[in-house]
């Protein structure tokens, strides 16, 4: 059983470590703001939700699990609003070219 259990600890942690990786080389590569900010956040976060996920299944202690669900939850509570925040002050700022359409219907919701 111990066995299964550190090759599943193994491949999940393989797994969050390339997802992870996807993401860095998609902060590198990607052309515009709004690409790489998804780069930063989509993969990223479930990369380093399976990494937490592998390391609880190694370590199979329930303080340590306990630990490494708050560590996973606030990553999954804070990651959006900071991609969101960012993503309106680039917009706000001039950093986004959006189509004249999609920018007069999103000025109208700020209020300008």
């Amino acid at each position: 059983m111990n066995h299964v259990l550190d090759l599943l600890s193994a491949v999940l942690l393989l797994a969050g470590s390339l997802l992870c990786f996807c993401a860095a080389v998609g902060l590198v590569r990607f052309p515009d703001l709004l690409s790489r900010m998804h780069a930063a956040t989509k993969p990223q976060v479930l990369g380093i939700v399976l990494v937490l996920l592998g390391v609880g299944v190694g370590l199979r202690s329930g303080i340590s699990v306990g630990m490494l669900v708050l560590v996973a939850l606030f990553q999954l509570l804070t990651t959006p609003v900071a991609s969101h925040m960012m993503s309106r002050g680039a917009l706000r700022a001039g950093q986004v070219s959006l189509p004249a359409d999609h920018r007069r219907e999103i000025e109208e919701t700020l209020g300008r």
